[in-house]
């Protein structure tokens, strides 16, 4: 044991220019520490000014909610959107008209016209190995149109 706690003796009072070597990885574990203190203490001032930015963010997204429900309110108050309804000529339904069950058909709405589709001749396809255009029975086709040199 007494060569063990020799051992020991010269490794602990082993220097270097005059310092043992024991103060020096002290005093760099000591410098580590203090720089890892310092990047922890920058990432949270960091983190607090970020989470200062949001609660910001929140407090004025609230203030624009209160005014946006404030603003509905406002324009939902039904003696503004009678006055509104009146001036563009509009009214109540009057309470008496109503319309049987024989008459539903006339009151639906009309259809709306089918679209006319335009169907390219042989003469005017750019290319001839483009399929032709298949229209149903019922829809009208138009004419091709005419250029101009024609």
């Amino acid at each position: 044991m007494s060569a063990a706690v020799a051992t020991l003796n010269r490794l602990f009072a082993w220097k270097i220019r005059g310092v043992r070597w024991v103060e020096i990885i002290g005093v760099l574990l000591v410098a580590a520490m203090v720089f890892s203190v310092y990047v922890a203490k920058a990432a949270a001032a960091r983190e607090g000014a970020r989470i200062a930015d949001l609660e910001r963010q929140i407090t004025e997204n609230g203030q624009r909610v209160r005014l946006l429900r404030a603003e509905v309110a406002r324009l939902e108050r039904p003696d503004r959107l009678e006055t509104l309804s009146r001036g563009a000529g509009l009214g109540p339904v009057d309470v008496h008209r109503h319309a049987t069950e024989d008459r539903l058909a006339s009151l639906a709405p009309i259809p709306e016209p089918r679209p006319v589709v335009i169907v390219r001749t042989p003469a005017s396809a750019p290319d001839s190995d483009a399929a032709p255009v298949d229209t149903p029975a019922d829809t009208p086709v138009a004419a091709p149109a005419l250029e101009a040199g024609e």
